[in-house]
């Protein structure tokens, strides 16, 4: 048995792992697209091939449907895999609309091919419950069995249990983290450190960091809020339409709510994207799953993704009005809009517009990979340098903030945490889906707990 890993070991994109079980058998856990420096110099085809032998995949395992964990998955179903597509019910729920707009955006707009993709997924698509095992139809004697825990990333996130028996060996579990989660995020349940654990594959995207608490996050939203009313300024917050723009929602309905004066209770905000919209929707419907803080605000009456200044802008059209509208207003105004690392999507609009104005604002709230605008507009705009949008060189007058505590990734000691709370511990434990420094960061830190484990950096 071994792991082998087609993405995510030069950085945060392009998760892909293949549990090599035997000669006959092996399953992928996520088929993700690569995004930003992990693009430089390479094809669209070498990119988004599929350049590995598929021929013994039994299985693909989904931990969630962020892009960069199921974007080349249409290449998958092209290149001929046929097996089942595994994930938990409201991942399932999801992943479609996520992989028609993928395709959409990056490969075509011909409806017959994008209806074909979808129709070969959903037909291999399988959603399955969390905390419950499940087996795999392998070949041969070897027995496999899955199990998909709350990983508190995003709606429908796992990490993913394997137990793999074979009558040569003893009986092995392999977990892969997926990404998970921070502590006490309100929409979704902390994820819990398997009982059990041989080998650990584990995120590291804050391997090296610790994120604000959630009241210091909260103050600091407040702060950039109250300066925007102060200059009739907007507020652009990318955001990636799932788990990001939901928890904005939430925490902004809440500060609106206990506002002490009226401009900031009024505030107007305005999500820019009808995918967010869809999924907004879904995290209301799989309510189940939310965290017990959020359940209790519904029971107060209070609808933390659905409240009176909310705004959605659904076609292009309305889009572009929106830009024109904030450009000539006379108050104060909060946009959301993806992407998340500004490296496409209705958020450069509003960059491009505002990004030289001083009354602006631009705020951070997730992890901005190397190589992308976001992380351009990080590193220079603090300091009044400039970035390029569409061509254009363009100086960063406006404000830039971040606040990493509402990033959906779990910092520094919620993963040494996962790792330290499994009960019967790992033998070894692989560092993936992290830049260098956070990867070598977090293996020091596994390595003080002194568990008599082997730490090693997961390589391609």
């Amino acid at each position: 048995m071994k792991i082998l890993h087609h993405g995510a070991v030069n950085g945060v994109t392009g998760s892909c792992h293949q549990l090599v079980i035997d000669s006959a058998n092996s399953v992928l856990v996520d088929c993700g697209l690569f995004q930003g420096a992990e693009t430089s110099g390479r094809g669209d085809d070498d990119l988004l091939s599929i350049e590995f032998d598929i021929s013994t995949v039994q299985a693909l395992l989904v931990t969630h449907c962020h892009i960069d964990h199921v974007g080349r998955l249409p290449y998958l179903l092209a290149a001929g895999f046929n097996g089942p597509i595994i994930a938990t019910e409201a991942t399932a729920a999801l992943l479609p609309m996520v992989i028609e707009d993928a395709l959409k955006v990056g490969v075509t707009r011909n409806q017959s091919i994008i209806k074909a993709c979808l129709a070969r997924l959903t037909k291999q698509l399988v959603a399955v419950p969390y905390k419950q095992w499940f087996a795999l139809d392998l070949v041969g004697d070897v027995q496999t069995k899955v199990k998909f825990q709350p990983a508190g990333h995003i709606l429908g996130s796992a990490y993913i249990e394997i137990d793999v028996i074979s009558v040569a060996q003893p009986a092995t579990r392999v977990v892969f983290s997926g990404d998970l989660g921070a502590t006490y995020s309100p929409l979704l349940a902390s994820p819990k450190s398997p009982y059990k654990a041989d080998i650990v594959v584990i995120e590291s995207t804050y391997g090296d960091k610790n994120h604000q608490g959630r009241r210091d996050r909260a103050k600091s939203l407040e702060k950039v809020l109250i300066k925007a009313i102060s200059d009739n300024g907007v507020v652009i917050i990318p955001a990636f339409s799932i788990g990001r723009t939901q928890e904005l929602l939430y925490e902004l309905e809440q500060i609106t709510a206990k506002a002490k004066f009226k401009k900031l209770a009024d505030i107007e905000v305005i999500v820019d994207s009808p995918m967010a919209a869809k999924f907004t929707k879904h995290y209301q419907h799989f309510q189940t799953l939310w965290d017990a803080e959020a359940k209790r605000r519904v029971k107060q009456g209070r609808q933390p993704l659905n409240f009176d200044s909310l705004y959605t802008v659904d076609t292009h059209q309305e889009h572009m009005q929106v830009v024109e509208y904030l450009a000539n207003r006379s108050k104060p105004a909060i946009v959301i809009a993806a992407s998340g690392m500004c490296s496409g999507g209705r958020v450069v609009n509003y960059l491009k517009r505002f990004i030289t104005e001083p009354t602006a604002d631009v705020l951070f709230v997730g992890y901005q990979a190397r190589g992308t605008l976001g992380r351009q507009i990080q590193q220079y705009g603090p300091s009044g340098g400039y970035v390029f949008i569409d061509g254009e060189k363009l100086t960063v007058n406006a404000g830039v903030h971040t606040i990493s505590g509402y990033s959906a990734h779990a910092d520094q000691s919620n993963l040494v945490n996962f790792i330290k709370r499994i009960r019967k511990g790992p033998e070894k434990v692989i560092i993936v889906h992290g830049d260098e420094q956070a990867k070598e960061s977090l293996k020091d830190k596994l390595l003080v707990l002194d568990k008599g484990m082997l730490v090693e950096i997961g390589k391609g």
